[in-house]
């Protein structure tokens, strides 16, 4: 993923107002992201820890969007899996993402999920420098180019819902 802006950034959510998107949340530390290893910028909002944004590149264009999802209930120990990039993770390490959908439907309070780690962490799990809580990641036949692909065609689908 090429480097981007806080302009960039700000610019790109599809499913929030100007104004939402102009004070909302964006990481101070863009020029230090691992940007060569990004598939898509994914970042909590430390001032409200419900939210969650991610943006992506997409057919030369930059496209965010805003999410909400439910903290950890403490004590809760099953795992999950991440439905963009299957990683498994243990209490918490996996929540649903819920995006209200653009435009008239999402105005309407409609909304898409789709469960993710809660870090948006993948591109660096399936990298393998960024290792989940429980040490390891499934061992695939696939390629990491074919699992790279798959998780990108996992996230554009649930963009395309929105």
């Amino acid at each position: 993923m090429r480097a981007l802006t806080e302009k960039d950034i700000r610019s790109s959510f599809v499913n929030c107002s100007k104004g939402e998107a102009k004070r909302l949340h964006v990481p101070r530390d863009l020029d230090d992201r691992p940007w060569d290893d990004l598939d898509f910028l994914g970042w909590g909002d430390p001032g409200a820890p419900d939210r969650s944004y991610l943006v992506v590149e997409r057919q030369d264009r930059i496209v965010g969007v805003a999410m909400r999802f439910q903290p950890a209930r403490r004590g809760f120990l099953h795992r999950s899996m991440c439905s963009l990039c299957l990683t498994t993770h243990p209490r918490g390490g996996v929540a649903l993402m819920t995006a209200r959908r653009s435009g008239p439907a999402g105005r309407e309070g409609n909304s898409v999920g789709a469960y993710m780690c809660t870090d948006l962490a993948c591109s660096l799990y399936l990298r393998g420098l960024k290792v989940p809580e429980t040490g390891a990641r499934f061992e695939e036949s696939l390629t990491l180019e074919e699992q790279i692909e798959r998780t990108r065609s996992n996230l554009f689908a649930f963009i395309d819902k929105l």
